[in-house]
């Protein structure tokens, strides 16, 4: 199973002959490769995975997947905190 990461274009540029990009993720921004997905502009929304922009997505689609992942985050530290304080 992988993960897909949806995160905001902010930046496009070139490094070592590659289309790159500046992602961010929930205030966190991060160098991606947008080999994959060429022609993407800033403001596009991406999922990302293992630092590849694997395709465009719907401005939409990535706030409901960034509320998902969240809600799971949120989720799994529960089950953490149950399992570590009994």
């Amino acid at each position: 199973m992988c993960l897909g990461v949806p995160g905001q274009l902010i930046e496009v540029f070139e490094e070592d002959g590659l289309a790159m990009g500046r992602v961010r993720f929930s205030g966190v921004a991060r160098n991606v490769c947008l080999e994959l997905i060429r022609g993407a502009v800033a403001g596009d929304y991406v999922l990302v995975h293992v630092g590849f922009a694997l395709c465009r997505i719907d401005p939409a689609e990535a706030e409901r997947l960034t509320a998902l992942l969240s809600e799971l985050e949120t989720e799994m530290q529960g089950e953490l905190a149950s399992r570590t304080n009994p």
